[in-house]
This record gives C-alpha cells, structure tokens and sequence, in this order.
C-alpha cells in the first residue's frame, strides 16, 4: 500500500530541525516533506509555493506556527488537494488594527535591527526565551533551537516579518473545513496560547484538540514523542471527516 504524502510546515525562522523527530517517527506511516519558503514575504505566496513543490495531488498538510497560517492558505486555495489538516500552535487572525497591531509591527521591526547588529544566533538568545517552557532555556534544546534560527539571515528575516504582518484573515476559511482536523497547543504556549486553539475547535466541524502537558510553543521539539503520537493517530483517523470521502468543500 503507497504510504500518504505528509507535508510538514516550518514556524518563523525555523527549517527542517523544526519537524525532524516526527520525519523519524512517521516514516512507516508517511513519506514526509518539509517545504522551504523562507525567503517569500507573503502567506500567500508561501501556500502558492507549497501547492508547487508538492509530490503529490493530494496530501496530508501539517504546519506549526507561521506554518499553520501557511496551511490555512493552502486549504483555502486548493481544498481539493488536502487530505487531512493539522495546526500546530498557530493562529488564524490578521494583524490587529489599532494601537495592538502597531505595537506588534514596532516590536518585529526592533527585533529585525537587533538581528541586524547583533546577529541572528544572538537575536535567538534573547528572543526565543519565550518560545519554550521556562525549564528548557539554556539546555541542549534551547542551544539546538538558535542553532536553527542562526541558519537564517536578517534578510530572510525580514521577508517573513513581512509575511507575518500581511497575514491574512483565516476566519472565514475555519467552518469549510471538512477533513480530518488536528489542533495542537502547547499548554505552557505563551505565543499561540490555548484559547486560541479552543477557538479553532469550535469553529471547525472537524477539529479534535490535544494539549501538550510540559511544552512551551515549540512542541515539535520540545515534546516530540508527544507530538508524533499525536499525529499518527491523525493520519490513521478515517472517521473524522464529515464527508465519507475526506475531502473538503468546495469554495
């Protein structure tokens, strides 16, 4: 039997470390793909890139972080050619108006100056404190994720700053989902937090949440068992789909 096309989708200023454990514990399950768009500055463009590289017609989507919004654009694009749909620690809104999304925009573009001057390992030193549980700063994993974030440069960075401030509205995309849908959340996540997923789940026909116990933002990496598990129960899933053939709506 042809294994399943997985398709697993990098957060801001992450690559193929982000999804490497699961690569690992998948491969009986699925033939697994991490995308790289690291250098496009619109989700849109990112999704329109996904769906170019893709081996397959149809596949399983996953994404973590800016990855998940990236997949949201996928399945709005081309509902058609997704299977199934996992989002990880990831959110759907666009940038808030107002004084919210101003503070948002200041606060990427002070992090870019200090990539700029200091370099991305150091930018990482200090800023991706927040993205695991506390317990794990400055541990070998900490030290792996600014390994992963110095691979990129301030130019990349930029471009995705750009796409993440141009993010569009998801909102409207949630309740057509009709494939089986996984959403994962860190509990301790203080950059997608629980509620937001919890807001996902109510608005998608389909959505089972699972919690991450002792994880931060990064689950892929800072539980992976967990997160593989997770996801291998998904890919099994053939029950979930509100339509006996698993495919979404069209829209």
């Amino acid at each position: 039997m042809t294994k399943p096309i997985l398709l697993l989708l990098p957060g801001l200023l992450c690559d193929r470390a982000n999804w490497a454990a699961q690569c690992a514990d998948l491969a009986e399950l699925a033939d697994c793909h991490v995308p790289v768009y690291s250098a496009f500055d619109s989700i849109e463009s990112m999704a329109e890139h996904v769906l170019r590289v893709a081996p397959s017609a149809r596949f399983a989507l996953a994404g973590h972080s800016m990855g998940g919004r990236v997949a949201l654009e996928v399945i709005r694009r081309a509902p058609e050619r997704v299977e199934r749909i996992a989002l990880l620690d990831t959110g759907f809104q666009p940038l808030p108006q107002g004084e919210t999304g101003e503070r948002e925009r200041v606060g990427r573009y002070q992090l870019l100056s200090r990539a700029r001057t200091d370099g991305m390992r150091a930018l990482g030193a200090h800023w991706a404190r927040g993205m695991v549980h506390p317990s794990r700063v400055d541990t070998p994993l900490f030290e792996a994720i600014l390994d992963m974030i110095g691979r990129n440069t301030p130019q990349m960075f930029e471009s995705q700053i750009r796409a993440l401030l141009g993010r569009p509205d998801a909102t409207s995309v949630l309740p057509g989902i009709r494939c089986p849908t996984l959403l994962l959340c860190g509990r301790d996540d203080l950059w997608s937090p629980l509620a937001r997923h919890e807001e996902m789940q109510r608005a998608i026909p389909t959505a089972q949440l699972k919690v991450i116990e002792d994880s931060g933002h990064m689950t892929t990496m800072e539980q992976p068992q967990a997160v593989s598990t997770a996801l291998a129960e998904w890919l099994r899933d053939s029950d979930g789909a509100i339509d006996k053939g698993g495919r979404n709506e069209e829209r």
